[in-house]
C-alpha cells in the first residue's frame, strides 16, 4: 500500500509541536517520512507569518526544498480558504512550476477552472471527491481521465459512518467509468478506520498530522514519520 505523508495542513504549533512549518522543516520531516515508508508528500507551504499560501515563490522554493531532502514527489493544494479569490487564485496556479501535483476539492467553486489551470502548466490533478456528488462533478468536467489520482476523502464521516460513506464514493466513480488510480484517507476519528479499509481494498492511503494527531492507539502521535510508519504496517 503506497502511503503520502500529509504533514502541515492548516494545523499550528498549538496543535502539535511537530506541525513543520518552513521549507527547511518540511525538507527535514519530508526525509524523515520517506525513510519511515511515505512514497510521496502533500503540503502547503507557508508564508513568513506561518499562514498556508498559494505565492509562487513559497510554492516552488518549499517543493524545491522538499524533493531534494527526499526524491518523491510533491504536492500542495488550491484550496479556496488560502486564496478565496479565485482571479488570484488561478493567476498564482498558473505561476507556479515546482509541484508534480497539486489537490483540487470537487466541492469549491470554479473547481474545473483551477484544474484546467494545473494542467495549463504541466502540474498533476489530485481531485478531491467527498461524496457521490462529486465524482458526478468530475465526470462532468470532462477531465476525469487526465487527473493523476481521485482522492476518495470524505471530510469528517465519524468513525462509525466512514465506510459506508466511502462505499457510496466508489461506487459512483465505478458508475461513471472514472478509472483513475485512487487514493483513500481521512481525518478525525474515521482516519484509521479508512486507513484499513483502503488497505482491504487495496488502495492507496494517506496520513500526517494534518489529517490526526492520534495513532490506532488513541495515543498522540510524536509526528508525521511516526504516523506513517504505523500507516505502512496496516494490513
Amino acid at each position: 500500500m503506497f502511503v503520502q505523508a500529509a504533514l502541515n495542513g492548516p494545523r499550528t504549533r498549538a496543535e502539535h509541536p511537530a506541525v513543520p512549518l518552513s521549507a527547511a522543516e518540511l525538507a527535514r520531516d519530508a526525509a524523515s517520512c520517506v525513510a519511515a515508508g511515505a512514497g510521496a508528500i502533500h503540503m502547503p507551504p507557508r508564508d513568513a507569518d506561518g499562514r498556508e499560501t498559494l505565492e509562487p515563490e513559497l510554492i516552488d522554493a518549499a517543493v524545491v526544498a522538499v524533493r531534494e531532502a527526499c526524491s518523491v514527489p510533491v504536492g500542495v493544494s488550491t484550496g479556496e480558504w488560502i486564496e478565496p479569490d479565485l482571479q488570484r487564485r488561478l493567476e498564482l496556479v498558473a505561476a507556479w512550476s515546482a509541484p508534480d501535483y497539486a489537490s483540487v476539492n470537487l466541492a469549491e467553486d470554479a473547481c474545473e477552472q483551477v484544474m484546467e489551470a494545473l494542467l495549463a502548466r504541466g502540474v498533476g490533478i489530485e481531485a478531491g471527491v467527498e461524496d457521490a456528488a462529486g465524482a458526478e462533478r468530475l465526470a462532468q468536467s470532462g477531465l476525469g481521465e487526465r487527473v493523476t489520482r481521485v482522492l476518495v476523502e470524505p471530510f469528517d464521516p465519524g468513525a462509525a459512518r466512514a465506510v459506508g460513506v466511502v462505499d457510496e464514493i466508489h461506487a459512483a466513480l465505478d458508475r461513471l467509468g472514472l478509472s483513475a488510480p485512487r487514493l483513500q484517507h481521512s481525518d478525525g476519528d474515521a482516519t484509521w478506520v479508512l486507513i484499513a479499509d483502503a488497505a482491504r481494498r487495496g488502495l492507496d492511503t494517506r496520513v500526517g498530522l494534518e489529517d490526526t494527531l492520534l495513532g490506532p492507539d488513541g495515543v498522540t502521535a510524536q509526528g508525521n514519520a511516526a504516523l506513517v510508519s504505523l500507516a505502512a504496517r496496516v494490513r
